[in-house]
């Protein structure tokens, strides 16, 4: 069965280089492509995709938002992540969002075959490391503590998004804590928009109240025992 994907990437050159890497391998039919999350959303409304290529830095819409998007509006069409970073909240939250496979771009093109099979055969397709970051969860305990010890954040947020929401309840800036996490400011803006999807918060204003409601800051002059 060829399977017919949309590549999602921001990036010409490297959008256009995946299309023609995809274009050599057996099995794999390129319907469309996208620069970023919105225009990937379109092209599974027009071209219904089995699966998508996703980036997940992208301006308008990321990739986790594309993702949650498409797994929710278009069920039939799987979502294989592509990208540069594999650190946990990247990870981590592309998975909640619906994604059945994650790959770093330095994968070969057997590689991706093989992801896309994978998912289109409801399993999942995740690089080695990939594995390797999901195992060495379970031993250690829920995402985010050591050996259990610790409680795992609220509301499934990541531990880099309960970091951003502590940051913001202490009065910070999006600036401020681009500089403090050593991050861009789209990259905070993007912890920002999932942790207020996932908490229900509408505003900075909530999200202070949510933060000192669930523990994750002090309020000043209290001690905690």
């Amino acid at each position: 069965m060829t399977a017919r994907v949309v590549v999602a990437d921001d990036q010409a050159v490297v959008r256009e280089g995946i299309v023609m890497l995809l274009g050599l391998l057996p099995g794999i039919e390129v319907v469309g492509s996208a620069k970023d999350g919105e225009e990937a959303v379109a092209q599974v409304a027009e071209h219904a995709p089995d699966v998508v290529l996703m980036d997940l830095r992208m301006p308008r819409c990321d990739g986790v938002e594309a993702t949650r998007r498409i797994r929710g509006e278009f069920p039939g069409t799987q979502v294989v992540v592509l990208t540069t970073f594999a650190d946990d909240d990247s990870l981590f939250a592309a998975l909640r969002a619906g994604a059945r496979g994650y790959l770093t771009k330095d994968a070969g093109g057997d590689e991706i075959v093989r992801a896309v099979q994978a998912v289109l055969s409801g399993e999942a397709g995740l690089s080695p490391t990939v594995q390797r970051r999901l195992l060495e969860q379970v031993t250690e305990g829920p995402l985010g503590t050591v050996g259990g010890g610790e409680p795992e954040p609220p509301d499934g947020m990541t531990p880099r998004e309960a970091e951003v929401l502590a940051l913001i309840a202490e009065g910070m800036s999006n600036a401020d804590i681009a500089r403090a996490l050593h991050i861009s400011q789209a990259t905070v803006k993007s912890h920002i928009n999932n942790l207020f999807a996932k908490a229900g918060l509408r505003d900075r204003a909530q999200a202070v109240r949510y933060a000192y409601m669930r523990g994750l800051v002090r309020p000043p002059g209290r001690t905690f025992t």
